[in-house]
This record gives C-alpha cells, structure tokens and sequence, in this order.
C-alpha cells in the first residue's frame, strides 16, 4: 500500500513485523469480537486483526488512506471502514451501543486529547491496547510523587487497569520517529477503585490541582477548597498535586458542597 505520510496527521507507519506480530500477540483478538482500529493507516495491524474473525471497524480520517483501505478490504462484510476524526466520533454509535475493544497506533500530537475522549465510553470499552510516546505511557503508569504523574495518570487510573507492555524503537516506524514508543494496555475497572459521588466534580477538581503544577494545593485549589476543607479531608495543604493518591483525592472531592 503505497502512500506518503502526513505530518498534519502525525502519520509514522508500523513497518515492522516481528513488531506487528508482538501487538498481535498482547491483543490476542478473537472470532465475534468487536473491535475499532483508530487510525489503521497501511494497514500492518489491520491484516492480522481481520484474519481473526473479528468484526473489525477501521477509523480513518486521511482520505487517501482510507481509498486505498476500501479497495484492499472491498468484498469483506467483517471490516467496516469509517471516514471520521477520533477526537469527534462516538464510539457507542459507532459500535451500535455494543461492546468493543480498541486498538490503535495514535498520533503523538493527539494521543492525551484522544485518551480523555475514548473515557467517556469506559462502560463500553472491553480493553485498548495502543502504540503512544513512550513519555506518555510513563505518565499513564506513574504512580503518586513522579514528576511524570498528571491529570492524565490520575483520571487514566479512576478509570482503568494500566499495563505497559513493551516499548518499541524508532526504527520500527516509517518515517522513524524522534522518541521512542511503548505498547499499553487499558483495562476499565468494573468498579472504580475509590468511591466518588460526583465524576463531574473529581475531574474538574483533579484538573484545577495539576494546572498549576509548581503550586502546592493551597495555592491550586483556591477557588474550589480552602486549606481548612484540604486538611479536613486529610490531606496536608502544603502537598503539592502530584503527591496524591486516588484515595486523597476522592476524599478531597467529598469536601466540595
């Protein structure tokens, strides 16, 4: 499949098969599964998941790219191809409100907005397996008191088992990348680990606590709690955001009225 990439849409193609095989492998997709490629550019990926038996929904928003994904796919009833931006669609429509599992190399210059926006499906999500920075995955993974731990690891975590599996060279890449890459896996939890009364109100707390990064949550959360509501949740004001655990910050979440 020949194609040149697109630096607008941050474009680098697995062009490694022992690479692809690994992927393969962790995903271990499955006959009568539901699952959306984000992104199956040309289509590495894409081959082996169809061999599966899968139902498999291809979600491109290069029209080139998804010309030529017509053409290969064309006559096969279980690969579906959809013209779309991932940061818009809705995954349930998408899906036919069923369950789905998610599989995607994501553009570097999208992949936390794109993370955020496949949340909001977690009830429906089986598991994501997706190729990302290396950096981001360590965000992801990062536990309470790295520099690396964000708004992404906290909300990433309320919602999901995280488990990065292996990280990837440039060079597997065509074109090769600057960084490195890392395969994670993304399991929503059943339940969430800690109890929240208002999902709204965490985010939006978990959100003001890291947008100022330097600032101790004195300082962060002025607006939404004092220091008299930090420490009556147990929480020393003096903390700064990235020190917390989920459980701190569920308990500061209960202070908000």
């Amino acid at each position: 499949m020949e194609h040149r990439a697109r630096k607008r849409f941050g474009q680098n193609f697995l062009a490694d098969p022992q690479i692809v095989n690994r992927i393969i492998a962790a995903i271990a997709p499955r006959p009568g599964e539901v699952i959306v490629e984000i992104g199956p550019g040309q289509a590495a990926l894409t081959l082996p998941l169809a061999e599966s038996g899968a139902e498999l929904h291809l979600l491109e928003i290069d029209r080139d790219l998804a010309a030529l994904l017509q053409r290969q796919f064309d006559g096969r009833p279980d690969v579906l191809l959809h013209l779309g931006d991932a940061l818009r669609v809705d995954f349930a429509e998408l899906c036919g409100g069923r369950r789905f599992r998610l599989v995607g190399n994501l553009p570097y210059n999208i992949s936390t907005p794109l993370l955020f926006h496949v949340l909001q499906w977690s009830s429906l999500v089986v598991d994501m397996h997706f190729m990302l920075q290396r950096e981001v995955v360590e965000r992801l993974a990062a536990g309470p008191g790295g520099k690396a731990r964000g708004r992404l690891s906290v909300m990433c975590q309320y919602h999901c088992a995280v488990t990065p599996l292996f990280t990837v060279p440039p060079q597997a890449f065509r074109p090769a990348p600057r960084v490195h890459s890392a395969l994670v896996r993304l399991v929503p939890h059943a339940h969430p680990p800690v109890r929240v009364r208002d999902p709204a109100r965490f985010e939006r707390l978990v959100a003001q606590a890291f947008s100022m990064r330097r600032k101790t949550l004195r300082n962060s959360l002025r607006g939404l709690l004092d220091a008299e509501q930090i420490a009556a949740a147990g929480v020393d004001p003096g903390l700064r955001a990235e020190a917390l655990t989920l459980e701190q910050f569920a308990a500061l979440c209960d202070q908000l009225n």
